[in-house]
């Protein structure tokens, strides 16, 4: 009989350490699925964050180097210069991407260094104990906003993902969610397309991610899907807010089949 759903061969065999729910898991299967499908096994390196996914080495196959809180693109713009046929990509949360690691994103970006950032926004510090995050909406709850965020306190929700799609050096930009199965596939489809952008030397490639977190949501893992759709995603509008994907010989990837 023939196999129709296997475990992706750079995704270790080891069980998830992620709560219930959590869209990590999902993640890492796309991206290794990724991996495999377009070969890059043997030439991907991958830079995990502090936060939920401290321990991606753990799950993923590949080479990985752990970067300091809120360095995954300085770390990774050591990597791609000293090894520039590498396919190198960041795997951050809201925290490390938007808070004490923005100046490293930004300025990365807007030098368009050849690299690929994989954004986990859940708008939300999950691992140190759900508090409130840069990306935590307008009156969201957390641990450290029991009274919901305060536009007059606590400032807006810093959309990280469209202050990059603004700098010269960003290539594509888009935003995507793991709330139902077809978010997912557009999801791995946007991924693959960011690692197509860095194969082509184009420039800097993000690709911002909406997960639940059923656990400092204080929600069910079905309850944190739903409010993801309902609540996320209109904070946080799904779709590309950039993409300029002429390759250097003229060739456009949006071509490509």
């Amino acid at each position: 009989m023939k196999k129709m759903f296997t475990r992706p061969r750079c995704l270790k065999p080891a069980v998830f350490h992620y709560c219930p729910g959590c869209g990590h898991s999902i993640l890492h299967r796309l991206v290794a699925e990724l991996i495999d499908e377009m070969d890059l096994r043997g030439r991907i390196i991958g830079i995990p964050p502090a936060g939920c996914a401290v321990l991606a080495y753990n799950y993923f196959d590949i080479d990985m180097c752990e970067a300091a809180h809120g360095r995954g693109c300085a770390v990774a713009t050591g990597f791609k210069r000293a090894q520039p046929d590498k396919i190198i990509f960041t795997y951050q949360g809201d925290g490390d991407m938007a808070a004490i690691g923005t100046a490293e994103t930004i300025h990365a970006a807007n030098r368009g260094e050849i690299i690929t950032s994989i954004f986990v926004n859940n708008a939300v510090y999950g691992m140190t104990g759900g508090q409130m995050a840069p990306t935590t909406m307008l009156g969201q709850k957390t641990s450290t906003s029991p009274y919901g965020r305060r536009s007059n306190v606590e400032g807006f929700p810093l959309k990280i993902t469209n202050l990059i799609a603004m700098l010269e050096g960003a290539a594509y930009v888009t935003r995507t969610s793991l709330a139902t199965p077809a978010k997912v596939m557009a999801t791995k489809k946007a991924i693959r397309k960011a690692f197509e952008v860095q194969l082509s030397g184009i420039g800097y490639s993000l690709v911002e991610v909406l997960s639940p977190c059923p656990t400092n949501w204080k929600l069910s893992p079905r309850e944190a899907f739903t409010y993801l759709e309902e609540r996320m995603e209109k904070e946080y509008p799904l779709g590309v807010l950039k993409d300029n994907t002429k390759t250097k010989n003229g060739k456009d990837l949006n071509d490509a089949p």
